[in-house]
């Protein structure tokens, strides 16, 4: 996540009802504990010094993305991109690669199956620690890890797909992970900007970062959802439904809600028009953008409750009758509805 004074400068930059979700199985305790343990598994992967910080560009953020597609082969997922789980480009004015990762579980309904709900998150962190030559002692670590930011979102996006890999939903399921959001949410910028799916028939998309940690700075938060823009639409209320039949309800915060709506990759679709939210455990925790941010920290039962309704949640906006919309009468949404107008043609 990138932090909520560089949100409010690239926010800036970029533009100069009722509920009846399906019912729910609540996880039994050895399914839980499963979960847990792979995504317990997933981030550890993501997280170790062998991938060097997951910067972008960067040889090791390609082994992650290759980790990642492998993962959703590994369900039963479909490539989303044609016959390619890949969504490539070049990174900038260079000829190094930078992909996005797309996995689908395509919709059953006949008329529904073109509509899509997107579940997200950015696989990329820092890198290493720059530093000058002839400073780098043996043995001091170098390595910007990022496990909670966002190893923990990227396992989020992994595991949901394996829940919902053998559900039938109504609406297409896509599951994707972009590149370079820690350089300005430019891999969710790009894909925007070229959209595998039509922006039109995106329904709704549930981002995922900073799922992990339960030790919010603020105080520690075990069994809450947080959501960002939580009052500007009503996925908000939706998961808070859902999340309460498994004890975790979500919400908003007084000021971090929208402090952080335009810092991670949901702000692109939703200046598009698109119903788009990132969902965190925590907004700010003590390792954020450290070198300390590191796997051992994460509480992987709570984040296995947490994906748990991520999964949930989804099935819900696939194969429910109402498509998830901006709140009319929230103004601080205002922006948002007039772009969804734009975006179905209705302005």
């Amino acid at each position: 996540m990138i932090t909520a004074l560089l949100a409010h400068s690239f926010f800036l930059s970029l533009n100069s009802a009722t509920v009846h979700p399906a019912n729910n199985v609540t996880l039994g305790f050895s399914l839980a504990d499963s979960l847990a343990e792979e995504l317990k598994k997933d981030v550890f992967y993501l997280a170790d010094d062998k991938l060097k910080g997951r910067g972008t560009p960067s040889p090791e953020l390609d082994m992650a993305a290759d980790y990642i597609a492998e993962r959703f082969k590994s369900f039963g997922l479909k490539p989303g991109n044609g016959e390619s789980f890949f969504q490539e480009t070049t990174w900038r004015t260079t000829d190094k690669k930078v992909r996005n990762v797309i996995g689908i579980i395509p919709g059953s309904d006949s008329e529904l199956k073109s509509q899509y709900v997107l579940i997200t998150a950015h696989y990329d962190h820092l890198g290493m620690k720059l530093v000058k030559e002839g400073d780098s002692k043996e043995g001091v670590d170098l390595i910007y890890n990022g496990a909670n930011d966002n190893g923990s979102g990227t396992a989020g996006v992994i595991n949901t797909a394996r829940l919902l890999a053998k559900s039938k939903p109504k609406r297409t399921l896509v599951f994707m992970t972009f590149y370079g959001e820690e350089k300005g949410l430019v891999g969710s910028q790009y894909y925007v900007k070229n959209p595998v799916f039509p922006l039109k028939d995106t329904v709704a998309m549930i981002n995922l970062e900073q799922i992990g940690r339960t030790d919010d700075t603020e105080g520690a938060r075990v069994s809450e959802i947080s959501m960002t823009g939580f009052e500007l639409s009503d996925l908000g209320t939706l998961f808070n439904v859902v999340g309460k039949k498994f004890g975790l309800p979500a919400s908003g915060h007084p000021r971090n809600s929208f402090a952080y709506f335009g810092a991670s990759d949901n702000m692109g679709f939703a200046l598009a028009g698109i119903p788009a939210h990132t969902v965190c455990t925590s907004y700010e925790f003590p390792d954020y953008h450290k070198l300390s941010d590191t796997p051992e920290k994460i509480d992987y039962g709570n984040m296995a409750k947490i994906v748990t309704v991520v999964a949930e949640t989804a099935k819900v906006v696939a194969n429910q009758a109402k498509v998830v919309s901006w709140n009319q009468n929230e103004p601080r949404a205002k922006r948002y509805i007039e772009a969804a107008k734009k975006l179905k043609g209705e302005s």
